[in-house]
């Protein structure tokens, strides 16, 4: 099959004819109709995450259709069109005995343990337990961020941060994931002040619901408009970018007994957030982090797109081939919106 795939950390990101995938007892194998790009792909490209071991086949947030079902798959068969969390739950250890698979002890994520998305074909674990059914409304250019970005942006909106209707939200950082954040929030009744550095991603978050915006520069200066516009500041803020400037920036924002949510990566590479604990201290502020989403919590959210509440198909803004994907993997950052990949087109 034909897969994007890179030898070296930073280096070539190239088109190349690579073995098909063989499903696992309890996987299956996946035809991708649409995998996004997402900025923790350009991160294991960049060589941040230490579970990538090259050659390497990047993508995560994916859609398709099943086109081999290993022996042990019980829910699905050939033809189903699914989506996947990223998390790759084993279902099998003590986290994912509780349910929480987002937190899976032996996770093993396609585009990073794995090879991933951006392919012709791709191979998913534990089937039974990562699967999601895609809702006949849906293409798989815009079903493909349930995967990811759409369903971690949820978790973190409604299940971490427990957004409540006229909270002030503040999101920092309107990629892919801060933009379904907007969406999520406004969604949950809350009012939201979105943060970006280009005017383009600005734009997308007005038109996703944002009540306020703020061009992003100097910390001290957003967070002064952050607590003007919020009145004292933000009741729930989240950090979509993951930068040691936007974490601290995040939880600054957040009037007394607020909750920031760390949505974004912080790679160790990029340097350690260094945390304000006197401001978490004084004004009992909550500290919180959020990683996907199990794939039984999606039923919710589901219907929210089916009731047309959340419309994840208003933030495809690019579909690309395969052979673009390199270059806009590359670039990622450098454009508004989400881009997504259609191998087939």
């Amino acid at each position: 099959m034909r897969a994007l795939a890179y030898e070296g950390f930073g280096g070539d990101l190239a088109v190349r004819q690579v073995p098909d995938p063989r499903p696992e007892p309890g996987g299956v194998v996946v035809a991708v109709g649409a995998s996004g790009l997402c900025r923790s792909d350009w991160h294991a490209w960049r060589g941040h995450d230490p579970d990538v071991v090259l050659p390497h086949v990047p993508g995560h947030e994916l859609a398709g259709t099943v086109v081999e079902v290993g022996a042990e798959v019980r829910r699905w068969s050939v033809g189903d069109r699914v989506t996947s969390s990223f998390v790759g739950a084993c279902g099998r250890c003590g986290p994912c005995r509780e349910g929480e698979h987002q937190v899976c002890a032996r996770q093993r994520q396609p585009g990073f343990h794995t090879w991933g998305s951006l392919a012709e074909r791709v191979a998913l674990a534990a089937a039974d337990t990562n699967l999601v059914a895609v809702p006949e409304e849906l293409d798989d250019a815009a079903a493909a961020s349930l995967g990811c970005r759409f369903a971690t942006a949820y978790r973190a909106v409604v299940h971490v941060a427990r957004v409540r209707p006229g909270e002030w939200v503040a999101v920092h950082g309107c990629g892919g994931v801060g933009l379904s954040a907007v969406q999520v929030a406004v969604a949950a009744g809350a009012r939201v002040v979105a943060v970006d550095v280009a005017p383009g991603a600005l734009e997308l978050a007005r038109r996703c619901g944002a009540e306020a915006v703020v061009a992003a520069g100097d910390e001290d200066d957003v967070v002064a408009a952050v607590v003007e516009l919020t009145d004292g500041g933000a009741a729930v803020s989240l950090d979509a970018v993951g930068s040691p400037a936007t974490c601290t920036g995040s939880i600054r924002s957040l009037r007394p007994r607020g909750r920031h949510v760390q949505v974004g990566l912080l790679p160790p590479a990029l340097g350690r957030p260094l945390v304000p604990m006197d401001l978490v201290i004084a004004r009992e502020l909550a500290v919180l982090g959020s990683h996907g989403m199990a794939a039984h919590h999606y039923p919710p959210m589901l219907a929210l797109v089916a009731a047309g509440r959340l419309r994840p198909q208003d933030l495809v803004t690019r579909r690309l081939t395969l052979d673009e994907a390199g270059a806009a993997l590359a670039s990622l950052g450098a454009t508004s919106g989400i881009a997504v990949v259609v191998p087939g087109g």
